[in-house]
This record gives C-alpha cells, sequence and structure tokens, in this order.
C-alpha cells in the first residue's frame, strides 16, 4: 500500500517537474480525473456487477477471436487451428502466432469500418464522449478521441476531429498524444490476451480494465505536464470514413486491417532479430571481461526503480524492468511476447498483473513518428506535435 502511495506521488511530482508552465496549472481537473481513474479501476476489481459487465465485454471479445480461428483454419488449415494431421511432441508448437491470433486484426478492422459505414459506432461514440466531457472538464473534440480509444488505434481516433486538428490548443495537443500512447486499440486487446494465456490469471479482465482506466489517468497527467486553456475546443465526431455500401466498407476496413497485419509481422521479425543481434555482440565484449551482460540485463537495470515504484517486489524489478524497457524501445507486441516467456517462479501473481497494466498501451518510441505523421495537420502544426511528443513543450 505504501509502496503504490509513493510510485503515485513520484509520478505525479515527476509530471509537475516538467511542467511547461506551472502558473496555469488548473488542479481541480487534473485531481477530477484521477480521482476517475481509482473509482472505475475499484469498480471493476471489487464489485461483481460491474465484473460480469466486463466478462461480458470479453465474451465478445473473444467470440470475435473464434470468428477468426473459422477463417484462418479454412484458409491455412492446421497452421490456422485445425487439428494437427500428425502427432505433436508440444501443445505450444500448435500455436502459430502468424496465422491464428495476428489475422484477428484484419476481422476486427473491417467490423469496424462496417460499423462505421451503418452509424453504430458514431452513435456509441457520441454518448460516450457526452460522458467524458463533463467528468474529466474537455471539450468535445477531446472528449471525443477519449471514447474513441475504447475502440480504435492512435492512426484511426484522430480522423474523427481532422477538421479540429488544427484548432487544439497546446494542451489539448499534448492530451491527444498522450491518450494516444496510454492506451491501445480493440483490434490488438484479444491479441495480448492470445499471448499471454493463462499466464496472467483473468487476464481479459485485467486488459479491458486498463483500456478504461488508462484514459482519465492520460488525461491527467498531461494536463499536469501542458496545461489546458480555459476556453476548451469544442466539436462532434466527423465521418472520415466514406462507403459506398456494407461490402464497400468491408472491403476498406480489411485492405487498412491487411496493412496493420503486415507491419506487425515484419516489425515483430525485424525487432527480434535486432535484439538477438545486440545480445550476441553484448555476449562477446562481456566474455572478454568476464560478465554476463545482455540488453535485457541493462534495460532490467534502467527501469528497475520505475517498476518498484509501480508495486512489484525488489527482487523481481530486474526482470520486470527488462520487459517495460523492451516495451518503451520497441513496442508492446515485442515485451508481451517476451513477458509470457518468463518462467513463473520468477514473478510473482502480483507482479504479473502489474506488468500486464504497465505494458497494455502504445507509449514506445516508434509511437513518436506515428503520432507525428497523424497530427501534423500543417508544417507549424508538425513541429508542435514533434516538440510535444519529445519534451512536452512546442518552446
Amino acid at each position: 500500500m505504501v509502496q503504490g502511495l509513493l510510485g503515485i506521488a513520484v509520478i505525479l511530482i515527476i509530471a509537475r517537474l516538467f511542467c511547461d508552465n506551472s502558473k496555469l496549472v488548473r488542479y481541480g481537473p487534473v485531481l477530477k480525473a484521477f480521482c476517475l481513474q481509482v473509482t472505475v479501476a475499484f469498480l471493476i476489481l471489487h464489485f461483481k456487477v460491474v465484473q460480469k459487465g466486463v466478462d461480458h465485454i470479453g465474451t465478445g471479445l473473444t467470440a470475435l477471436r473464434n470468428a477468426t480461428l473459422a477463417g484462418t483454419s479454412f484458409v491455412f488449415g492446421y497452421l490456422g487451428g485445425n487439428p494437427c494431421p500428425f502427432q505433436i511432441t508440444s501443445k505450444s508448437s500448435t500455436f502459430i502466432f502468424a496465422f491464428q491470433a495476428l489475422p484477428l486484426v484484419i476481422v476486427v478492422s473491417a467490423l469496424a469500418m462496417l460499423l462505421f459505414h451503418w452509424r453504430v459506432l458514431p452513435f456509441f461514440l457520441r454518448i460516450l464522449s457526452r460522458i467524458f466531457q463533463p467528468l474529466l472538464g474537455i471539450g468535445g473534440a477531446l472528449g471525443t478521441c477519449s471514447a474513441a480509444k475504447l475502440f480504435l488505434s492512435q492512426t484511426e481516433t484522430p480522423l474523427l476531429i481532422k477538421p479540429y486538428i488544427n484548432k487544439l490548443s497546446k494542451g489539448e495537443l499534448f492530451s491527444l498524444m498522450t491518450l494516444g500512447m496510454a492506451t491501445t486499440a480493440g483490434s490488438v486487446l484479444v491479441i495480448y490476451a492470445l499471448i499471454l494465456g493463462e499466464y496472467v490469471p483473468n487476464i481479459m479482465m485485467h486488459l479491458i480494465s486498463a483500456s478504461l482506466i488508462n484514459i482519465p489517468g492520460a488525461i491527467a497527467i498531461s494536463r499536469l505536464m501542458v496545461p489546458h486553456d480555459l476556453i476548451p475546443t469544442d466539436g462532434t465526431a466527423s465521418h472520415p470514413f466514406q462507403f459506398q455500401n456494407s461490402l464497400d466498407a468491408i472491403y476498406e476496413g480489411t485492405s487498412q486491417g491487411l496493412k496493420l497485419f503486415l507491419n506487425i509481422i515484419a516489425a515483430i521479425i525485424v525487432f527480434i532479430a535486432l535484439i538477438y543481434l545486440a545480445n550476441s555482440i553484448l555476449q562477446t565484449i562481456g566474455n572478454l571481461f568476464d560478465l554476463k551482460i545482455s540488453l535485457q540485463i541493462i534495460l532490467g537495470l534502467i527501469f528497475k526503480p520505475l517498476v518498484w515504484l509501480m508495486g512489484v517486489p525488489w527482487e523481481e524489478t530486474t526482470q520486470a524492468g527488462a520487459i517495460l524497457g523492451l516495451k518503451t524501445i520497441i513496442n508492446e507486441m515485442v515485451a508481451f511476447e517476451a513477458f509470457s516467456k518468463v518462467p513463473a517462479d520468477q514473478l510473482s501473481d502480483k507482479a504479473r498483473v502489474i506488468m500486464t497494466y504497465a505494458l497494455c498501451g502504445f507509449a514506445n518510441l516508434s509511437s513518436i513518428g506515428i503520432q507525428i505523421a497523424t497530427l501534423g495537420g500543417g508544417p507549424l502544426r508538425k513541429i508542435g506535435a514533434l516538440r510535444l511528443s519529445l519534451w512536452g513543450s512546442e518552446r
């Protein structure tokens, strides 16, 4: 308890030290967002009625996974999930990530575009946006993005308020960028659950919970670092996706999902290869001095204090820090894969749950480039997005 409270205090102090203009900080909205985060977490973790609601969401996501498995089994046979035509020696070898898990992003992308065409998703976004605006003390534009981050990625969400991007204040732009990095997308949530499997009990509930509580948390931290103007930018969700009919929506969604599918595969192959290469070089250097050294060990030592402040027991912080480091410098998909391979006796149940929440977000170096490309409506706005992403100031 004391460790967790100390961690919260240190994180808030660090955010305050990096504040762009401390005189403009309004602590009321920051405190309101922080209290909302704590309240949502408390309701999910301690009230069975809320847990059942989250379980229903998880059931729906599992149904999407099973539907995808039906498609991959038909196309790829036993590689996609059908029974193997030969005897296998290891059950884990039947799960092929590229053929059984990743195709889910294609299905979810197609479904999301179809729901956009039918005006179902915009309807829910409007309702959630109206809920978020008074609770978080934000305008309609940022409220729309906060609601959309429950479903869409950091590249799709800003498209909903494209007409208002250049009207956002510096603080609102920073909050939008923080939202993009602090949360994930519905298309990859089930993939995280598939990677971890039974490694973390009630994994789907924790992933959904992380997606929910990270929204007010992102608003609180971002407003503390870069204060908002007194008058927020208003705006409602536009319709950036225009389709001729339902089939056109499915086709466009499938095309976008396929690009994401291929990008994820390529990124994982490249980054795992680079990690292996880096470890080979470090091992060669270490052998000269009779030292055991690797990228994971270095990252573990760097992030050791941070994961301890999150609540991880000190004796487990090196292992947990290495995983958080991979997530930060590479991406969360590689980190989840490494996380799932850590022996169960090296991380306690508590540490595994904490790391699940810590990894559930797009906060990594590559996201900086993605956000600059997405939010850079013009040359000046692009420069502002770059400066905000690096040190939280446009100056």
